[in-house]
């Protein structure tokens, strides 16, 4: 029976009621937005599964608390150990050196040995795999056109495991398993759901392009750990923030936590560490590939905007100026000078030998009559000639390439890279003695092709939460993709390659999880629509994981029949 009396909605007064329209509509099933404390809206809780899931899988509730809190780390591990199981399997096959691994991999064993990069003869590859003691590090300087700190890291697995192809990936893998890792507690943190953390990781260890470049040593890989480091960090400074926020409030008679424009901008949050540690980095990524300042710009805008959510949440009425008075000097110095210091610290091997590229050309070269000699050092002057000389290069660089492909195809999967192929006879190499002619074996750089047209539906949803449903999340999943994917749009005329994209493959990720998430239905949705969502995400999910099983031999070099091959072009564009 309905009544006709007054009702209050979660202890709110009549005069606070939702509009007449609304009190009808109920009638039909019509519930309004619950009314969220501004405890939870500052420091959001945990989702829980359903106290009704345990008895049904037989679990006591003891058992089932102490599974909880070992799920919020072995469930992330777990997905973890699966991705590093997928990666380090065969890691030095292809037993070659594999597209532009005859650059990263000579140029990291050379720093690593000498503090500069080195000028390698040509043809030189088929001596290393054969005997690469046999192979002296050239002390000539060799011209490079990326910072050194990813090839730091290629050489450091050169020195742990020898300069083979199993050493010059060893690094690689190791970061492309522990990003597994970190995005499954990203998720967990950004979704509040272990579940959903777990998930996106999930999705990020099946999905080919980041798969391939685990087991191959180039830099982008290297680029989209500490992107995604970097973005974990600010992730846990804005809880950290809040959690601040929330302590300073005032708390009413009944212990509600209320706001106060006076606290929400007058309040210092002071030293904030994990801002220091997104800083450090950020000016890793920059010092990996120069693309890692716009993810910068993009991060350092949305930290920002982070603190002026919080603020207007916590009572502010001008939280702009708040912020501007409080937080955005602090932010900067926090980041931007600790970026920077980090990428001139990476330069060291190449600032305190006196061989590297352009190393002398501030007192032998024509920078020794410059005007500016009395102001910087000689270092800082010969480093900055060779980063005008880098930029020139990289702007001006306009030479066809086989698969040179525009950022717009990528989503799509326009056109994958070809890192290797072989085609050997039946019985050689693999290729099974009773294979009809040919077999083909290819190491081809091509994400999940299901789970990346899954992700064309997913950003316009998280398009759709953050312009419509003002969801703080959404907004950072497409601030971090247009971070790794919108710049390449202003260089449409340069030669670039889709592999380039594997930078924002992890948030590509977690809008496909938070879309998953909404198939799943909300919090209080009755048994047959969650039935009906976890058997929909389920599917998408599980056909995912079969779609890369499927093309596994493009990804590792597997021989196949060549008609097996063929099978597995679905676009001509991928030949």
């Amino acid at each position: 029976m309905t009544s006709t009396a007054p009702e209050t909605v979660q202890g709110k007064a009549p005069e606070d009621q939702p509009p007449g329209w609304q009190q009808r509509l109920r009638r039909f099933g019509y519930a309004p937005r619950p009314v969220i404390g501004l405890r939870e809206r500052l420091t959001p809780p945990f989702t829980r599964p359903s106290d009704r899931l345990w008895p049904v899988l037989g679990i006591l509730p003891v058992l089932a608390g102490r599974l909880l809190k070992l799920s919020t780390w072995g469930g992330p591990l777990l997905v973890a150990l699966v991705a590093g199981v997928l990666r380090f399997w065969n890691l030095d096959k292809p037993h070659a050196v594999i597209f532009d691994e005859t650059y990263y991999a000579k140029d990291a064993w050379a720093l690593i040995n000498q503090g500069y990069e080195g000028s390698w003869p040509k043809d030189v590859d088929q001596d290393i795999l054969r005997d690469p003691s046999s192979v002296p590090i050239p002390t000539d300087p060799g011209y490079v056109v990326h910072p050194p700190v990813g090839k730091w890291v290629i050489g450091l697995g050169e020195q742990l495991a020898g300069f083979t192809p199993f050493g010059w990936r060893l690094m690689v893998a190791v970061l492309g398993t522990l990003s597994v890792l970190m995005l499954c507690r990203i998720g967990r943190r950004l979704f509040r759901s272990t579940f959903l953390g777990c998930v996106a990781g999930v999705l990020l260890a099946f999905d080919g392009l980041h798969f391939v470049m685990s087991r191959t040593a180039l830099l982008d890989q290297v680029l989209m750990f500490f992107v995604l480091a970097a973005f974990g960090c600010l992730v846990v400074d804005r809880d950290w923030a809040r959690r601040r926020l929330a302590a300073a409030l005032p708390v009413d008679e009944g212990g509600v936590l209320r706001p106060d424009a006076a606290v929400a901008e007058t309040l210092r949050l002071g030293w904030r560490p994990w801002r220091l540690a997104a800083g450090l980095m950020l000016g890793l990524a920059a010092g990996t590939k120069w693309n890692g300042l716009y993810v910068m710009a993009a991060f350092g805008l949305m930290t920002v905007l982070w603190d002026v959510g919080a603020r207007r949440t916590a009572g502010a009425v001008r939280p702009y100026m708040a912020v501007l008075k409080r937080d955005l000097v602090p932010a900067f110095v926090s980041t931007v000078p600790v970026a920077i210091g980090t990428y001139i610290a990476s330069w060291t091997g190449w600032i305190v030998t006196s061989k590297g590229y352009f190393r002398d050309w501030a007192t032998t070269g024509p920078g020794k009559e410059s005007s500016w000699s009395w102001l910087f050092p000689d270092w800082w002057r010969s480093l900055w000639h060779y980063e005008t000389e880098v930029y020139e290069f990289h702007v001006n660089l306009t030479s066809g390439h086989t698969y040179q492909s525009n950022p717009w195809s990528w989503i799509i999967l326009g056109r994958p890279v070809s890192y290797f192929y072989e085609d050997p006879k039946a019985g050689e190499k693999g290729c099974p003695a009773d294979a009809a002619g040919k077999c083909a074996k290819e190491v081809l750089a091509l994400g999940t092709p299901l789970l990346w047209w899954a992700a064309c539906f997913a950003i316009c949803y998280v398009l759709w939460r953050w312009f419509f449903r003002r969801d703080w999340r959404a907004g950072a999943i497409a601030c971090a993709i247009a971070a790794g994917w919108a710049p390449w749009f202003l260089y449409q005329e340069r030669t670039i390659f889709l592999f380039y994209a594997v930078v924002f493959v992890p948030f590509l990720c977690l809008a496909v999880a938070m879309m998953l998430g909404a198939i799943l239905g909300p919090p209080g949705s009755d048994e047959r629509r969650r039935a009906i969502g976890a058997i929909g995400a389920g599917v998408l999910v599980l056909l995912i994981i079969w779609n890369f099983i499927y093309f596994y031999p493009l990804y590792t070099g597997t021989p196949i029949p060549v008609e097996d091959w063929r099978n597995r072009m679905w676009l001509d564009t991928w030949v």
